[in-house]
């Protein structure tokens, strides 16, 4: 499971089994917790199916109720869990809240991948991706959620002062996936300008300055003279 650090000096997952094999202890955001394992037999060894039923359930609430709203024990009865597996997995209610933006996220850059995939040249790869970037958010009711902060702006921060991880991860995967299509880009100048596109489409999904053509053009034209300028 992400998000848990080292504090056995064994394997680096942060893991640690006390008696014979009756629980697993992990330490993350730095606390102490525990996990039965049944627990862990039912988060699966790759640890998908109940996480995926939390966020579902959690994401369905966010939209529903926004951040105040959310109650670990409604998550935990929506997946069939315990309140404390919730707490397990995610740590608090902001950790969970954190997830649910990470996981949408990464979904977005799955379209991202298959929308640059679909052109032979970077200027319309970027067109096209900031497009279906623009346009998927504006029907997204969870980053609705999340940015208009139905009953309170708690979670903007996700998406503005400690959008970092979601940022990184954005940039990395952008740049990682255009090198691989184009291999002759110079890698510094591509990670550089994929950071940059990246926080300026998340500042116009926030707040829009134009119509989403207008603006993707506008961008694929900043990065591709940015990386011809680097050659």
């Amino acid at each position: 499971m992400s998000g848990g650090r080292d504090v056995t000096g064994r394997d680096g997952t942060g893991r640690a089994m006390t008696g014979p094999g009756r629980r697993v202890i992990m330490v993350r955001w730095g606390r102490r917790l525990t996990i039965t394992q049944e627990e862990r037999r039912l988060m699966g060894t790759p640890g998908r199916p109940v996480r995926e039923a939390l966020l579902d359930a959690a994401a369905s609430l966010l939209v529903e109720r926004g951040y105040r709203g959310l109650r670990m024990r409604d998550v935990a009865a929506a997946a069939g869990v315990s309140r404390q597996t919730v707490y397990n997995e995610f740590g608090d209610k902001w950790g969970l809240a954190q997830a649910v933006v990470i996981r949408d996220n990464e979904r977005y850059l799955d379209g991202i991948d298959a929308v640059l995939s679909e052109h032979d040249d970077l200027y319309s790869a970027v067109t096209a991706a900031v497009v279906y970037t623009l346009e998927t958010s504006a029907n997204d009711q969870l980053k609705k959620a999340v940015l208009t902060g139905a009953g309170g702006d708690e979670l903007l921060p996700l998406l503005t002062t400690q959008a970092e991880p979601v940022l990184f991860t954005a940039s990395a995967r952008i740049a990682e996936h255009a090198l691989r299509h184009w291999p002759d880009l110079d890698r510094d100048a591509l990670t550089e300008i994929a950071d940059a596109a990246v926080r300026l489409t998340m500042s116009h999904i926030m707040l829009p300055s134009g119509p989403p053509e207008r603006f993707a053009h506008f961008v694929a034209r900043m990065v591709t003279r940015y990386v011809a300028g680097s050659s």
